[in-house]
């Protein structure tokens, strides 16, 4: 049995269409994915869309059509990102697929065997944005600081809720026992202290006769699955739990602690390293592995928001810029652990310089010069010192991908262009007819299309193509 590594992003509501915080997680989700299968593990890559709940059925009423049919529709804008960012995921699960359902029953119902579910009539304020319930602790002005614009709502009503206050201790024993598990520190950190103040019993189930749209409960009718509660159980019923435990055991349950990663934003922090953790202890089944929480992207300056009208569709930048310019803008421009800000001054910058006048004028460079006199590639560096930097280069990019510092990854490799082009300048073959000088630029050029292929894939292959003579037109033109 052969290495395995699993890696899932959240499932975004698909009550609007998909939106470029999405694209960076979905699109460093992928990068993850493309370098561990370069180092020769077996891959299992899920996303997939979240299609119960409140803001779902509201939405789907507000344009008289059933959610189901609702769900359809817009689950499209989320699988066409597949071919739109040229990504590698191996699997698209929708939360209404029939055996999604039926493994989150079975879920429920081991939880409830292990005595952590139970009924009981309460009050809160309840954030239909987040789907999430709120203390007055997390509100702001009376408001939920992530949706400031939506009203919180009281529900009132007696529901099924998950004993999470059982898990303080067995969930801080886990975080002590696994220092690595979230990443960066700073959100380990938060979650840690979130868990030591103490943890309160959530609500799992709603009544079906207000909110239809859910699972139904097993064994009660009349309620139908908190949201959370439903989605969460994704990350495993996508690889066919509970009906194959051998694939679920390769891949989430193995001892290997690179198996099992989760990236998710920093929105999400609770629900993916708490409660997420604490319902699959009650289930009786392994932790996820580790967790990266990524930061949120502004507009220059400002939260990214619909009212704002600055939402920025990733759709609409691979259609002015292309596939590859938009994977690395947001991979090399977004810091890994922060927040980044998006403009479209910042792109067009980055895009001229590291894309235009960087790869794709070193790559045409090399190439003309190569044709004009002749010279083939070389086998190995005729100068040791190109193939030191190459070591060098792949080396620092590993380290930090295993970081999930994104940026710097990109920026390890680009040093390599800035390298080319030097070598250029030094040897200056367009005068003095060095083949084996050209021959040496044509392999760096081969070993730079190897390492950008996680980040570029599409660029990465028409490098090959051009080295392999074929005509392949301007890769990044001018702006």
């Amino acid at each position: 049995m052969g290495l395995k590594y699993y890696i899932t992003t959240t499932l975004p509501y698909i009550n609007a269409r998909p939106h470029i915080g999405f694209a960076l997680e979905i699109i460093q989700a992928d990068v993850l994915a493309r370098w561990q299968r370069s180092l020769g593990k077996e891959v299992f890559f899920n996303t997939g869309t979240d299609e119960h709940g409140a803001k779902i059925f509201q939405k789907a009423a507000e344009l008289k059509k059933t959610p189901q049919e609702y769900c359809d529709e817009s689950a499209k804008p989320f699988l066409a990102l597949k071919e739109k960012l040229d990504l590698s995921f191996d699997n698209f699960i929708r939360t209404t697929n029939e055996h999604h359902i039926k493994a989150a029953r079975e879920f429920w119902k081991r939880c409830d065997a292990n005595g952590d579910i139970y009924k009981k009539t309460y009050k809160a304020k309840y954030c239909v944005g987040c789907e999430l319930e709120k203390t007055d602790s997390e509100l702001e002005n009376g408001r939920c600081p992530i949706h400031p614009n939506k009203d919180l709502e009281t529900i009132e009503e007696e529901n099924y809720f998950f004993r999470f206050s059982k898990y303080q201790k067995p969930l801080l024993d886990f975080y002590e026992k696994n220092p690595g598990f979230v990443i960066p520190e700073g959100r380990f950190n938060e979650i840690k202290s979130f868990a030591k103040q103490g943890l309160q019993d959530f609500s799992i189930s709603r009544v079906k006769e207000k909110m239809p749209w859910g699972i139904p409960v097993p064994g009660d009718e009349n309620q139908v699955m908190y949201v959370w509660f439903d989605a969460l159980v994704n990350y495993i019923s996508c690889l066919n739990w509970p009906n194959d435990e051998n694939r679920f055991e390769e891949f989430w349950g193995g001892k290997d602690d690179r198996r099992a990663i989760q990236v998710a934003g920093k929105d999400n922090l609770r629900q993916q390293s708490a409660m997420w953790q604490a319902m699959l202890m009650s289930a009786g089944l392994p932790n996820s592995k580790q967790i990266f929480i990524h930061g949120f992207i502004t507009s220059s300056g400002q939260k990214m928001s619909k009212s704002l009208g600055n939402v920025v569709d990733p759709a609409d930048l691979v259609e002015k810029y292309g596939t590859d310019a938009t994977r690395y803008f947001l991979l090399r421009e977004i810091p890994a652990y922060e927040d980044g800000d998006f403009s479209q001054k910042k792109f067009e910058e980055r895009y001229n310089a590291d894309l235009a006048k960087g790869i794709g004028n070193l790559s045409a460079r090399v190439t003309t010069i190569a044709k004009r006199i002749g010279a083939t590639m070389s086998e190995k560096f005729a100068n040791a010192d190109l193939q030191k930097e190459i070591e060098a280069a792949r080396a620092n990019r590993d380290e930090f991908l295993a970081q999930y510092k994104f940026n710097d990854a990109a920026a390890a490799v680009w040093k390599l262009v800035n390298l080319g082009d030097r070598y250029i300048e030094q040897t200056q073959p367009w005068k003095t007819k060095d083949a084996a000088a050209v021959g040496d630029l044509l392999l760096l050029l081969s070993k730079i299309a190897d390492l950008i292929e996680p980040f570029i894939p599409q660029t990465s292959k028409k490098i090959k193509a051009l080295l392999a003579g074929e005509e392949v037109g301007i890769l990044f033109p001018r702006i």
